[in-house]
Formats: structure tokens, sequence, C-alpha cells
């Protein structure tokens, strides 16, 4: 079974369905008391508001990136950011890494390409909504 590297506490509450989640789509899949293999390395969400609040877009790659490599350098197989808003900083956090970051992003755009969805709704925090980012890609995507 592959070690998955989950970035947390974005909020805690989105990292704790995203484990609730993981664990539950393994047990049903391998059955028993079947769990994934998860290293999480979490952050203070408050703290990151406030760096994205002071537009310090660098700060927020380099703080991510550096979980990135922890988890990497820890033995994670790929890696999960356990809130969209980050991932509008997912291709810089991915280049200081050497295995996978699962993209929210591409991920959404693929399976609403999988389903024939005609129109989506997102929700999400000030800066995914206001940003772009998130939408941005969707619409390019279709």
């Amino acid at each position: 079974m592959k070690t998955i590297g989950i970035i947390g506490g974005m909020s805690w509450v989105s990292t704790g369905l995203y484990y609730k989640y993981l664990n539950t789509g393994i047990n049903e899949k391998k059955g028993g008391l079947s769990s994934a293999r998860i290293i999480m390395d979490s952050h203070n969400f408050d703290e990151v508001i406030d760096i994205i609040s002071q537009g310090n877009e660098e700060s927020i790659v380099e703080l991510i990136g550096s979980s990135a490599r922890r988890l990497e350098k820890a033995g994670a197989n790929f890696i999960l950011i356990c809130t969209n808003t980050i991932h509008k900083f997912a291709e810089e956090i991915e280049k200081s890494i050497s295995i996978p970051l699962i993209n929210i992003v591409e991920v959404t755009a693929r399976s609403i390409k999988e389903h024939g969805s005609g129109k989506v709704l997102l929700l999400g925090t000030r800066l995914t909504m206001e940003d772009g980012f998130f939408k941005n890609f969707l619409e390019e995507n279709f």
C-alpha cells in the first residue's frame, strides 16, 4: 500500500474530512480493519491566513513547499493538500518535490468531464472564489 502525505490544518475541519474519507475508502476496498497509510504535516490556519492576507505568495509557496519536502523525506509516495485555496500555488509547490502532488483542481476538472456535467457549483474561501484560479482552470479545460 502506498503512503499518502497530507498537508493539513487549513482548516482542521477539512483535514478531518480528508482523513475520514481516505480511511473509509481504503476500508471499503480492502475490508477488515484496513486503513490508509498516512503521514500528515499540519499547519495553524490562522497563521496561513495572515500570510495570505499580506499578499505574500512566495512565503505561502515556501511554507507549504517545506511541508511537502518533509512528507517526501518521511516516505510519502504522493501528496494531498487538504484545502482548495492553497491549490492556487500547487504548480510552484510541486516543483519543490520529486513525488506527485495531487492537484484538486485538475482532478475536479477530470471528474466533471468524465461525468459530462454541464454546470457545476464551486464553493470555497474568499480567495478561491475571488481569485479565479479554480474557475479559470475549469473554463480552460472544457
